[in-house]
């Protein structure tokens, strides 16, 4: 198998500026002047609209309940997991959208419902791949991403804000190597509106700079960087990694760790087990007396500071589903491992269970591959010292900064707003969402007062007891985990 190596540590990394700016839609997109040139009933916004039209069929990959229990997920009437559909993207850069313009892309492609926890809801998310007229992949450009065929559109429903994943990706974008690119629109399918979505670029390998910077050759079972997923254990296993934490049982049975790139089609018997192999290499370091150990230790398989602005960014927000559900790991051309952010929707006080999202609360030190890296003194004052940074003036996750991004992004959405609440409105009715019954907010103002009061808290509170996480790399509590030198 054939590696790129990098020439900087992590050290370096770290000091070293080399992101592109990233771009936050609702501080970047152009004003627009009121639209006076279309008939009455015309729908029309300022965000970017997207149309889907499936001619009449439902959308296949709904949550499928019997007996209160989950029993699978809908097909079409010959058992297809998804359907084809045209899709058609307005974005005027100029002047506001309807569904009657000219689109600025305009494709084929195929649909179904994805999601966990968010199948549940009536405002579903989906999962689209544009294909041209002979079903090939077509990527497009859409709003303003890079081209790409894969896209998920998030319907926020349980997120009364309706901008949390928004917010967090590109805060942790700001952060970090990759975080996915998103951008608010609206979305009308079969001619019926359904609100305000986020199209979000999914995890994957993208061609140009685009996405992750991956790349595998089939023929010479060589890749330059793969991707990795874990997540709930699913019935299969053609893509399931047996590393080290699987078969020595360190990784939560619940849980499996997945090949997500390379995918199925190209995942060959020899790649599987080159990665294997490789990632477990970085797990038997991690693990071993030698785990911070310069030389041999963990250093020498991962970006540190993607380790680092990930903890802080999830411990930050309450995202404790991050280091088990929907975790991603990946190799790149810079051949060390890093993190990728993902699913912000239950961030910030909103599980719908009330456990494990107190204000007063550390958690990821017993996370998979955390519960090592907290052992190390070094990674711990990198941690504090992190986020003493990003919480300095100025800084991502200041409270001023954060307060301000709020108040900034819905003055963006503005009657967008109102007009995702005409559709969904009676969801602030429904107090079976969060439990117990008080925690459901009843208006958006409720809500955005709710995520404002959390940050403040949770900031507050991580202040005055950041430096409480040394306690997780005390010699006393780690002497049976390091390095024998006798």
């Amino acid at each position: 198998v054939i590696l790129v190596a990098s020439v900087l540590n992590y050290s370096e990394i770290f000091s070293i500026d080399t992101k592109e700016k990233r771009y936050h839609q609702h501080l970047e997109a152009q004003a627009k002047a009121p639209c006076v040139d279309h008939a009455a009933d015309e729908f029309c916004t300022h965000l970017p609209l997207i149309t889907i039209n499936t001619g009449g069929t439902e959308i296949p990959g709904m949550r499928i309940i019997e007996n209160v229990e989950h029993a699978g997920f809908t097909t079409t009437p010959d058992g297809a997991d998804r359907i084809t559909a045209k899709i058609n993207v307005f974005d005027s850069e100029t002047k506001n959208n309807h569904p009657t313009d000219t689109p600025d892309v305009s494709s084929e492609m195929t649909i179904h419902v994805r999601g966990n926890s968010s199948r549940f809801f009536d405002k579903l998310g989906y999962k689209i791949k544009l294909i041209d007229e002979n079903g090939e992949n077509n990527p497009q450009k859409l709003i303003g991403m890079d081209a790409h065929h894969e896209w998920a559109l998030h319907g926020p429903y349980l997120d009364k804000t309706l901008i949390r994943n928004y917010m967090w990706y590109n805060i942790a974008g700001e952060c970090m190597d990759y975080a996915p690119n998103v951008r608010f629109c609206e979305l009308i399918l079969n001619g019926e509106y359904q609100g305000v979505y986020v199209l979000t670029e999914l995890i994957s390998e993208g061609d140009n700079g685009a996405r992750l910077d991956l790349d595998v050759n089939v023929k010479d079972n060589t890749y330059t960087g793969y991707l990795l997923r874990l997540d709930r254990y699913n019935s299969t296993s053609e893509d399931w990694l047996n590393s080290l934490t699987t078969y020595t049982y360190r990784n939560d049975t619940e849980l499996k760790l997945e090949i997500e790139y390379p995918g199925i089609t190209k995942l060959t018997d020899e790649l599987r087990e080159s990665i294997k192999d490789d990632f477990s290499a970085f797990e038997k370091a991690l693990y071993s007396y030698d785990y911070n150990n310069k030389k041999y230790g963990y250093r020498n398989y991962i970006d540190t500071m993607s380790f680092v602005d990930y903890l802080l960014i999830n411990e930050f927000t309450v995202n404790y589903d991050a280091g088990a559900y929907s975790t991603y790991i990946y190799k790149d051309l810079s051949n060390k491992f890093k993190l990728c952010v993902w699913d912000y929707n239950n961030s910030c006080d909103n599980y719908q269970e009330e456990s494990m999202i107190q204000v007063q609360h550390f958690e990821m030190q017993n996370k998979l591959w955390f519960i090592m890296l907290t052992k190390d003194k070094d990674f711990i004052e990198t941690v504090i010292s992190r986020y003493r940074e990003l919480r300095s003036n100025g800084g991502v996750l200041s409270e001023e900064y954060l307060l301000n991004y709020i108040d900034e992004t819905i003055e963006y959405l503005g009657p967008a707003i109102d007009r995702n609440f005409e559709k969904w409105g009676y969801s602030f009715n429904d107090d079976t969402l969060l439990f117990p019954a008080e925690r459901n907010l009843h208006s958006y103002n409720e809500a955005v007062s709710q995520l404002k009061n959390f940050i403040i808290e949770r900031g507050r509170w991580m202040d005055d007891n950041i430096e409480a996480l040394r306690q997780y790399s005390a010699e006393s509590k780690v002497k049976k985990y390091n390095e024998v030198n006798d």
